[in-house]
């Protein structure tokens, strides 16, 4: 069946097929970023409807160390070089 699809419509089939794989793994990543940092910041006893400041600090900590080893990891691999 590929053998019927023009080239430019194959091109483009594979680059939706990118971007859904893509976009499946920034959701996969969004979640266990969630998961990670609520299971590690918010207490398991819900004392109050909100999140205390304490809490608010340890997610905006623990998400923004999170993206910033993400982003490491995904330039070491991109680029070919060993971890230092």
């Amino acid at each position: 069946m590929a053998s019927n699809i023009s080239p430019s419509a194959f091109d483009k089939e594979q680059i939706f097929g990118m971007a859904e794989k893509e976009m499946e793994y920034r959701v996969e990543l969004f979640n266990k970023m969630t998961q990670t940092c609520f299971n590690k910041c918010v207490d398991n006893r819900y004392k109050e409807s909100e999140l205390n400041m304490g809490e608010n600090s340890c997610i905006d900590r623990c998400v923004s160390k999170y993206w910033h080893v993400t982003n490491l990891i995904g330039q070491l691999l991109g680029s070919g070089k060993p971890a230092m």
